[in-house]
């Protein structure tokens, strides 16, 4: 067997490890990971669009030695198979390079341990130049003036990640970016940010303004519906699974509720969310085993794994996509179907009132085959004494009108608005309490009988108007 040596072409090996399909806060928060494994306590993260885009990560971690930072700075410089300690958010030995890499053209990290700063660098353009990873190691001087340096020297020890030529984004954009980076780390490392689970809490800043951690399944509130935690077994680890109800739109305020729809709305946030080791990976997916619906846009199902478990679930390098295999989804579909039927429950008895007999309503379901429409409920009192006033000529003009009334409902907008705005929706202010007042008023001066008098007080004005009584 004849053999060569045939090395890539780096200039373009390069240029396909920038577009592995990181966005900004990905990236960086690939990057913090490092700082969390590292034992850091703080993270200051300084980024700014102008006089040009630059970023640059503090935190006050174990920092590195000058052979632990070369180390660090190679590609693949651990085995993905090897044991880690618990705390570690790493795997490939990638994230540090690639999550860079996708954002910025040169990579410089600083680190000081026992007393002495060491600097190492990448610079793509160099190593495309001279097609081969040369690592730099540059006059430490020269970033004397960058943003942070300063502090890193006055701490004990701690690691400085710098990226310059950023050339992924113009001003304008980066602009936007920083305020998506505040609510994916506030939502990524909440557990960390509230030091859950004897955690060492961590405190993250952007440009000197501390986050605040956003838990997503808003558990601090008397509404929000936890069931028991649930551990399965697979193989020699643990699962533990934790299903939320979220709050009804009536339970909270406005304010609450559009603040724990996140970015991507109700009906997107709805489904599982991926913890490793405290760490948010995935969220807001059934994984194709259940489908997203409106009725069940307030379940939120806490997955927590700890990093031995990566190979069941499908991890990638960006930590931004996984998918459990086939023995962990039977388990996940049969708690889907436990935990959907109870989300479902608040809809479900609103939906139900519609059929309630206790109450006369104006609107009622009626069969058509094996469908239904919803339509105006003809044996209403107010209706069947509006009957006995109408000419027929006058009878049939209404009942055409009520008929185009029920068939063009407009559903389509109706749940539209109620998924994007419940808040804003304040359809019983239809009818105002002067306009139950003038119709009491009206009726009481009209010659009725006992029973068409308790007949109207079933019905939902008045029992949504208790002062306003007709049978005084």
């Amino acid at each position: 067997m004849n053999t060569e040596v045939v090395n890539p072409n780096i200039a373009n090996f390069v240029k396909s490890l920038r577009d592995v399909g990181y966005t900004f806060e990905i990236a960086v928060a690939d990057v913090l990971d490092n700082c969390i494994s590292a034992n850091a306590t703080e993270v200051k993260i300084y980024a700014v669009p102008s006089p040009e885009v630059f970023f640059c990560m503090l935190d006050d971690g174990d920092g590195m030695s000058e052979v632990e930072l070369r180390e660090a700075m190679r590609l693949a410089t651990r085995d993905p198979e090897d044991s880690r300690d618990k705390k570690d958010l790493g795997r490939f030995g990638l994230g540090l390079k690639t999550a860079s890499f996708s954002q910025c053209k040169k990579l410089t990290v600083m680190s000081k341990k026992d007393e002495e700063v060491s600097i190492k660098q990448w610079d793509l353009d160099y190593i495309a130049t001279n097609n081969e990873w040369l690592l730099i190691t540059p006059d430490i001087a020269i970033f004397d003036n960058k943003p942070l340096v300063k502090e890193l020297y006055r701490q004990r020890h701690g690691t400085l990640v710098i990226w310059e030529e950023i050339d992924r984004y113009k001003e304008k954009s980066f602009s936007s970016n920083i305020e998506k980076l505040r609510k994916h780390l506030s939502l990524v490392f909440h557990r960390f940010l509230e030091g859950a689970d004897s955690f060492t809490k961590l405190k993250i800043s952007i440009n000197n303004n501390l986050l605040k951690p956003f838990d997503p399944f808003n558990a601090n509130n008397d509404a929000t519906f936890k069931k028991s935690v649930e551990k399965i077994k697979i193989f020699d680890s643990t699962i533990e699974i934790t299903p939320y109800i979220l709050p009804h739109h009536n339970k909270v305020s406005h304010k609450e509720w559009e603040e724990y729809s996140t970015g991507d709305g109700y009906i997107k946030s709805q489904g599982f969310y991926l913890y490793r080791a405290n760490r948010l990976l995935i969220h807001g997916t059934w994984w194709g085993l259940h489908k997203a619906i409106d009725a069940h846009k307030l379940v939120r199902i806490r997955i927590d794994i700890s990093n031995e478990q990566d190979s069941y679930w499908g991890i990638d390098i960006k930590k931004s996509t996984a998918n459990p295999m086939p023995e962990i989804k039977s388990d996940l579909k049969r708690i889907i179907s436990e935990v959907t039927k109870e989300g479902s429950r608040p809809f479900v008895k609103r939906a139900r009132k519609i059929n309630d007999k206790t109450t006369t309503r104006f609107w009622t379901t009626i069969p058509l085959n094996d469908e239904f429409h919803f339509g105006l409920n003809k044996e209403h009192p107010i209706y069947q004494r509006l009957m006995d006033f109408l000419s027929e000529d006058s009878t049939s003009l209404l009942n055409i009108y009520l008929k185009g009334l029920e068939a063009y409902l407009p559903l389509a907008a109706i749940q539209s608005h109620l998924q994007q705005n419940p808040h804003k929706v304040k359809q019983e202010y239809a009818l105002s309490d002067d306009d139950v007042q003038e119709l009491a008023l009206k009726l009481k001066s009209s010659d009725l009988s006992q029973e068409y008098i308790n007949s109207l007080l079933k019905t939902e004005i008045f029992k949504n108007h208790k002062g306003l009584l007709i049978d005084e």
